[in-house]
């Protein structure tokens, strides 16, 4: 069973100082925002399977806009060179975090050992680079069962799936992502996958799509109202502002 590994300069990290320097950066952190969800036209934008060699010029272009998302990364791309610093950056610029397991494998064929491993592992790991507890999973290809639920369940993680796919992995054409995920109503999940560039290179113009839609881009929790509840299902908010 693959366990993992923290590099010498994760190793010291001390969950709580690092939050309360985080806390000191920037005052209120994570910094809440007043969206009404059933008053706003909100929009969840979400990217998979980082952080990866693209994660940073996404967060860029993010912070530019003002706009807010929400990141389910991979337990072993956040124990790579560079991923614990890259996840500390999406929290310390108030988006959100989501468990997208330890190596991205279809939790209905798992045993229950390895079930739990690939969720608490993953959730254990961010919360020590980070200081944060993540609330909210992505079972890889959308691959659930009731075993799954009951896991996540038990460790505190709504199960969020999507409304939009954009196909990104698939056709890596800026123009082609854009162009999908422009095309989402309101209260929708857009799935992304922050490890393609063609995928970064999209969210400009994505961005402008839906601000002439009047849409707001929010986190799964903002587009809620709160944290979703433990082990419940979430495609895709349906009260939503018309």
């Amino acid at each position: 069973m693959i366990q993992p590994q923290l590099t010498r300069a994760q190793a010291p990290i001390d969950p709580k100082k690092l939050a309360r320097q985080l806390e000191a950066m920037q005052p209120g952190w994570p910094a809440a925002r007043r969206i009404n969800c059933r008053r706003m036209k909100c929009v969840a934008l979400t990217f998979d399977d980082g952080p990866g060699e693209y994660t940073a010029r996404l967060l860029d272009l993010l912070s530019a806009r003002k706009v807010r998302a929400t990141f389910f990364v991979v337990g072993q791309m956040v124990a790579a060179h560079g991923g614990a610093q890259l996840v500390r950056r999406i929290v310390a610029e108030g988006h959100e975090l989501g468990n997208h397991t330890w190596n991205h494998p279809p939790l209905t064929g798992l045993t229950d050992r390895g079930l739990r491993f690939q969720l608490k592992h993953t959730n254990d790991l961010v919360e020590h680079v980070t200081g944060v507890r993540m609330r909210v999973m992505r079972p890889p290809y959308g691959a659930t069962n009731r075993r799954v639920a009951a896991e996540a369940r038990r460790l505190g993680l709504a199960q969020v799936l999507w409304s939009v796919d954009t196909l990104d992995w698939q056709d890596r054409v800026p123009a082609l992502v854009a162009r999908r995920a422009g095309k989402a109503a309101v209260g929708s999940i857009v799935l992304m996958h922050d490890i393609h560039r063609s995928t970064v290179q999209a969210v400009p113009a994505l961005l402008d799509l839906l601000a002439k839609k009047g849409c707001t881009p929010v986190t799964i929790s903002e587009l809620y109202g709160g944290t979703p509840v433990p082990g419940r299902m979430y495609t895709a908010r349906m009260d939503k502002a018309r």
